[in-house]
């Protein structure tokens, strides 16, 4: 079904897409990205990009392209379920699994365990490759993930996470101390101009995009580690890893960013050390307040043991390091003369 719309008064070059998603709320802006890349938003029969000025008067006509059903087997893979209804489904994520399929993927993401799990019954917004999948996690990162059942609900959910109405909190250990309790880091990321798999902070002037984390200090383990929780209330690719690198203290396990071996850990981590630990939401349907937590996972309960005994043994290590060493005094020898007497 294609819907017109003519541009309000007063409009002044303003962006297509912007404009179709403020006036049309019902509709995600992934629907309208789907619509612009499919060629199905036009003016005059013409299709436009999603950058295109649009300006009051113009008529804009647009579609959106109808979902193909998926080719994708679905694999009975075990899902930690925290929440779910009829409308949305949270999980607790496990290290290490891919979330959509990509070239690199293989049948095991976590779309194919929806599948399985969900008979099928997901959000058909996502697109193809991504049922249901209204917002994404890192491979190596753990914790919540929020997976919609119909359009309706993937809609809503958008739209809080484009609002930044959601509070997202992450537990994460990094290297070394903070010399703070908490803080809060803003600084705008962008892509790493030399090595673009990265990010990193970048003006805004040359590309970057705001972003604010806060922090506070949950535990220490002396000078080696800290746990630290992270709320993030903006959603940037790598925002907590770049911004705990800005602070100077790295994620451990995240050699992207330059953390390396710590020789005083009788273990390393195996991957990033970060986890989507908390999550507070409304109901896209009911409208009732969500607050759920994803439980910690065992491999990061375990490197938190092991940074507890290298904190011991640093501690200890620099308390014998601190103490004078008492030093034996030699024994006096009493000193005899001995007179011989003179017959």
């Amino acid at each position: 079904m294609t819907t017109t719309y003519t541009v309000l008064p007063g409009v002044r070059r303003a962006r297509a897409d912007k404009i179709l998603a403020i006036a049309f709320r019902e509709h995600s802006r992934a629907a309208f990205q789907r619509a612009f890349e499919a060629g199905q938003v036009r003016i005059n029969g013409k299709p436009i990009t999603q950058d295109h000025s649009v300006s009051d008067g113009d008529v804009v006509e647009f579609s959106f392209p109808d979902v193909r059903p998926t080719d994708m087997t679905p694999a009975e893979i075990p899902l930690e379920v925290i929440f779910e209804d009829k409308h949305l489904l949270a999980l607790n994520k496990s290290s290490g699994m891919v979330v959509h399929p990509g070239a690199a993927t293989g049948g095991d993401t976590l779309v194919h365990a929806l599948l399985a799990h969900c008979k099928g019954g997901l959000s058909g917004i996502g697109g193809v490759e991504r049922p249901g999948i209204v917002h994404r996690l890192d491979r190596e990162t753990s914790g919540i993930i929020l997976v919609a059942k119909n359009d309706a609900a993937h809609r809503g959910l958008s739209e809080q996470f484009s609002e930044r109405s959601l509070q997202k909190e992450y537990l994460a250990l990094v290297a070394g101390t903070p010399q703070l309790l908490s803080g809060a880091v803003k600084k705008s990321i962008g892509r790493n101009k030399q090595q673009r798999h990265k990010m990193a902070v970048v003006e805004e002037e040359q590309g970057g995009r705001d972003a604010h984390t806060d922090w506070e200090v949950v535990e220490r383990f002396g000078d080696v580690a800290t746990l630290v929780r992270c709320a993030i209330h903006t959603g940037r690719t790598h925002q907590i890893r770049v911004h705990m690198k800005a602070l100077g203290h790295i994620l451990l396990g995240d050699a992207i960013y330059g953390w390396k071996p710590d020789p005083r850990l009788s273990a390393q981590p195996a991957r990033v050390m970060l986890h989507a630990e908390h999550l507070i939401f409304t109901h896209p349907i009911s409208g009732k307040t969500l607050d759920l937590r994803a439980p910690l996972p065992a491999d990061f309960t375990a490197m938190m043991t092991v940074l507890r005994k290298a904190a011991k043994a640093s501690a200890k290590k620099k308390r014998l390091k601190a103490t004078p060493s008492k030093k034996r005094s030699k024994p006096v020898l009493a000193s005899y003369h001995v007179h011989e007497s003179r017959k």
